[in-house]
């Protein structure tokens, strides 16, 4: 059975990704910059970043995170006054209030609330 899912970033420079995710409101729970691998977390929510991954050059790489905050509108602002560039919330045809941004490697950082709940 399992206990946890914690997807792995691909991502080209540790040092210059786990600056956007703490931006995010993660905390790296471990790092090695000799292996190009960090484990962060915000809460219950975990994501791995790994350069390993960008070892086959020309394989797209990209990945999408959804993350679900309990106040999009305060996790907007949070992002924001981090230093962000986070367009404006919208209302999506499936009913999410979102935000959609990438992370430094052009991953998919979305985020989103039910629009009744919001």
């Amino acid at each position: 059975m399992l206990k946890t899912l914690i997807p792995m970033q691909p991502v080209a420079d540790i040092a210059r990704s786990i600056p956007f995710y703490e931006a995010l409101g993660f905390e790296v729970r471990q790092r090695r910059d000799d292996w190009g691998w960090a484990h962060l977390a915000c809460g219950d929510v975990q994501v791995m970043l790994d350069q390993s991954i960008h070892l086959h050059a020309g394989i797209p790489k990209t990945a999408v995170l959804y993350l679900y905050p309990d106040d999009i509108e305060a996790f907007h602002r949070h992002a924001a006054a981090r230093g962000l560039a986070v367009p404006p919330l919208g209302v999506t045809f499936y009913g999410m209030r979102e935000f959609r941004i990438d992370d430094p490697d052009g991953n998919r950082i979305w985020v989103g609330q039910d629009a009744d709940a919001a």
